[in-house]
């Protein structure tokens, strides 16, 4: 048959169905709608219909890329935002091209240690196809079982969408769960389980960035059946957050927007995870790419890291300060009070700094809050500045020693120290001018002689150290140069990293 106007009664099922299929598979027919135009003279004949929907997967298959797996019956609320059904045919139609809606969310996933797991497993082949068969067939089962679908890109990054802020929560929280070994979603419908071949693979850790439901971001679909646009790149950018706050560890950042809509799904009618209140969504804030501003959550759902619920009130009061620029007093005092909130809840910890913080060898809870309330002291009522900021400076390398300490505070706290840095410098170079203009009246009798003596003794000092150091008594400077090179190969051993460690 080379025309569908050929079609009669005898023709066969077999011979309209490689009519169709010639067409599909040479790209004269991409679509659902064109196929039904191809089929015009036959479409009311019923029992053409499963040859039809038979061509339908084809175009499914080749043309709907990522979302080729989606069904009315698997993915019924993906199926009613992402499709346009015919109405002849309620379970076929066409991909919308231009996805501008509320109810549509991105899910990016990456795993730790993949890189380490296939150096170490490249000898063995059949556990690294056990992980690759994981990745591809399990995990898209258990987004099926969340109403959502996923996508293996670049090796160890998944990609998954849902239509609803419950279903990407919980197939993130789901696919975290498999790979950890975990029980987190408590849902009989979501099967987490491993295969057999699978329980020999190793527990990974996982971080994510989940965005959507936001109308104003609006995502494409290609015509190949491939995403582009903003909300895939936020969703990149804020599982790339998750994965520079936790690089060894899980963690998940989401759009506010996110908790909105979950919140909003959940009021009266609860999924497994508001029901067993196994997460909770932690306000970090707003980060910034190529211009655009991105309010944001961390999701919380490990246990040792449940007390960040309880730092809240502490949190939104520094991002508060923060963007008032209220550099003065607020910011100084919202940052340690955030510290000291989060080590009285926090579970204990004990480190030791390479140097005497204040006379303290060991810095524990109790220890970190003094210390705290001493900057304080410092900064508001002996406004003794250089203690204050020196103290601030301090609290970035004992937090740095702390691993359950909450990085996004790190990262808070590193900011705020490098600013009031900057203003102690400043404020020293300012100090030390006056001085200088005004040593006559600060400097009486025999201090006026010490300042002036001092002056001229520290100016002689670096004279004569130039002087010593072109002495041909001192070492010749090359050899000394070459020698201490040969005695520091391995402190001098260097190489450019790219990526995740």
């Amino acid at each position: 048959m080379q025309d569908i106007t050929e079609y009669s009664a005898s023709t066969s099922d077999y011979e309209l169905c490689a009519f169709f299929y010639d067409r599909i598979m040479s790209g004269e027919i991409k679509t659902f709608s064109e196929l039904v135009k191809a089929a015009a003279t036959i479409i009311n004949n019923k029992k053409c219909h499963p040859v039809i929907m038979k061509a339908f997967e084809l175009i499914k298959c080749l043309y709907w890329g990522f979302f080729s797996a989606i069904s009315p019956k698997t993915h019924p609320k993906l199926w009613a935002e992402v499709v346009i059904t015919n109405k002849n045919f309620p379970e076929a139609g066409d991909l919308k091209q231009t996805l501008q809606i509320s109810n549509l969310y991105i899910g990016m996933l990456d795993i730790h240690g993949y890189t380490k797991f296939c150096m170490e497993t490249r000898k063995n082949l059949s556990l690294m196809h056990t992980l690759d068969r994981a990745m591809e067939v399990e995990i898209g089962a258990i987004s099926a079982a969340c109403d959502a679908i996923s996508h293996r890109e670049r090796g160890d990054e998944i990609v998954v969408v849902a239509a609803s802020a419950t279903d990407i929560v919980t197939v993130v929280m789901a696919i975290i769960d498999y790979f950890g070994k975990t029980n987190l979603v408590k849902d009989s419908k979501i099967v987490t389980k491993r295969s057999t071949d699978a329980e020999a693979l190793p527990a990974f850790k996982v971080s994510a960035g989940i965005t959507g439901g936001n109308t104003t971001s609006p995502l494409i679909i290609t015509d190949m059946g491939d995403l582009s646009g903003f909300l895939l790149n936020s969703g990149a950018r804020l599982q790339a957050r998750a994965n520079e706050l936790s690089p060894k560890e899980c963690r998940i950042m989401s759009a506010r927007q996110v908790q909105m809509n979950f919140d909003k799904e959940n009021a009266q009618t609860k999924c497994s995870l508001a029901e067993n209140n196994t997460v909770y969504f932690f306000d970090t804030g707003h980060i910034e790419f190529k211009g655009v501003e991105i309010p944001t959550c961390e999701i919380v759902f490990m246990d040792s890291e449940r007390y960040k619920e309880k730092l809240g009130a502490e949190v939104s009061r520094l991002m508060e300060s923060i963007d008032q620029n209220l550099w003065e007093q607020r910011i100084f005092s919202d940052m340690l009070a955030l510290i000291v909130k989060a080590a009285q809840v926090m579970p204990p910890f004990s480190v030791t700094p390479p140097v005497l913080i204040d006379n303290i060898q060991t810095i524990t809870n109790d220890s970190l809050v003094h210390l705290c309330k001493k900057a304080m002291v410092s900064y508001l009522r002996e406004e003794d500045y250089n203690v204050a900021v020196t103290l601030l400076k301090d609290f970035v390398s004992i937090i740095e020693m702390i691993p359950s300490f909450d990085r996004l505070i790190l990262d808070y706290l590193r900011g705020v120290n490098v600013k009031y840095t900057m203003l102690l410098n400043m404020y020293n170079e300012n100090i030390s001018k006056q001085i200088e203009e005004k040593a006559s009246g600060i400097f009486l009798s025999n201090y006026a002689t010490a300042w002036e003596a001092a002056k001229k003794g520290v100016s002689m000092y670096e004279k004569l150290c130039v002087m010593g150091k072109n002495s041909e008594l001192v070492a010749k400077k090359k050899n000394l140069w070459v020698y201490l090179i040969k005695q520091n190969q391995k402190e001098l051993e260097f190489s450019m990293y790219s990526g995740k460690k």
